[in-house]
């Protein structure tokens, strides 16, 4: 698996050139006016991984398959769009089938690109898209209210559960605050996913800068920065317009252009990380000499559900995963080495997959 993250923000501030460079294609249309995006644009995008490529070097793998991410280009949001304003009904319904957001907030100063609002202040934008959210997510719940109070009264055990979790949440909304700081138990993550609020969604703030700020940041920046470390989100430093040059360069020309610039990696590798971290993904590695492949589980899985990512054959059947962390593999160069040092384990259905982990599944037919 891997994840869908919906890429937001005020119209403007390089949503659209950000998806041209994370999917390397033109296929959104970025333009210096609202609304030039009218279909979310979707793409997919390898996560960057130095692991894999070390393990294909080792076991001579002919092709190296790494794990994906989707990312979702909306269209850009502007106040009032929660009651339909721009428009603010289709795209906030985009946003709902998203696994996190992805918030691109305007930090550069650029007298021939115009904002929305006005003025470059970048705490001020977070607060105009998350208030259109939250708006959204109070109309909806305030709408299932009625229903469920009828249900509980009813003796409905499930419609108490909810009922009891959505009054929660509607204090916090109220409030001016996000669904997703709403405190519950595990027990409560079904149904609270269920009910499909906008605030719920985790958040990667992602600090559009100019060339020179590409590295360190700006005072802007620093502004979300402190912002995201105040919610429990993440925030790093892009500049759009570098990354949208070196997406159109050679491989082999890319490394003299970040040397240039100053960066030792795009700026996208750490957003792509930093969306994958978010909503702890993490990966393990199936390798042989006909491929070297890369799976996405959420941290936490265990052994049959891991190999059901592979196939669903795999989980049903699962008997065991033969194992060997990443360091062992690369430690003793490979699977015969590793064995030899005794770093070969034999796994249960019980196992926790760790990051990093090499796995080789057995199963039943």
């Amino acid at each position: 698996m891997g994840f869908k993250c919906g890429i937001v923000g005020l119209p403007n501030v390089g949503k659209s050139t950000l998806f041209n460079a994370l999917t390397q294609t033109a296929a959104a249309q970025a333009a210096n006016y609202p609304f030039c995006t009218i279909e979310p644009n979707v793409g997919d995008v390898a996560v960057p991984d130095d692991r894999l490529d070390a393990l294909v070097k080792i076991a001579h793998s002919k092709e190296i398959i790494p794990t994906r991410l989707t990312f979702v280009d909306i269209a850009g949001l502007v106040r009032g769009a929660s009651k339909g304003e721009g428009l603010g009904n289709q795209f906030l319904a985009n946003i709902r089938e998203c696994d996190a957001i992805a918030h691109v907030v305007r930090c550069f100063e650029d007298g021939d690109i115009t904002h929305v609002e006005g003025k470059i202040a970048p705490l001020n934008d977070i607060d105009i898209i998350e208030t259109e959210l939250m708006l959204a997510d109070l109309e909806s719940l305030e709408k299932r209210l009625n229903a469920l109070e009828k249900r509980a009264k009813g003796g409905d055990k499930e419609a108490k559960e909810t009922l009891d979790l959505v009054n929660r949440c509607l204090v916090l909304l109220r409030e001016g605050k996000p669904a997703r700081l709403v405190e519950r138990s595990a027990d409560e993550h079904k149904i609270f996913a269920g009910l499909g609020l906008l605030s719920s969604k985790p958040v990667l703030y992602v600090c559009n800068v100019e060339e020179a700020s590409a590295d360190a940041g700006n005072a802007f920046s620093e502004e979300v920065k402190k912002r995201a470390a105040e919610e429990g989100a993440v925030a790093v430093v892009v500049s759009a317009k570098i990354e949208s040059e070196i997406a159109v360069l050679p491989l082999a020309d890319q490394r003299d252009y970040l040397d240039a610039v100053g960066l030792s990696e795009p700026g996208l590798n750490r957003c792509i990380r930093a969306g994958y971290n978010l909503l702890h993904l993490i990966t393990y590695f199936t390798v042989g000499p006909k491929e070297a492949r890369a799976w996405t589980v959420e941290k936490g899985t265990k052994g049959p559900a891991a190999a059901g990512v592979i196939h669903t054959d795999f989980e049903k059947g699962y008997i065991r995963a033969e194992t060997i962390g990443y360091a062992d593999y690369i430690a003793f160069k490979g699977e015969t080495g590793a064995k030899e040092a005794g770093k070969f384990r034999l796994e249960g259905k019980d196992y926790v997959v760790q990051d990093g982990d090499v796995l080789h599944f057995r199963f039943a037919n």
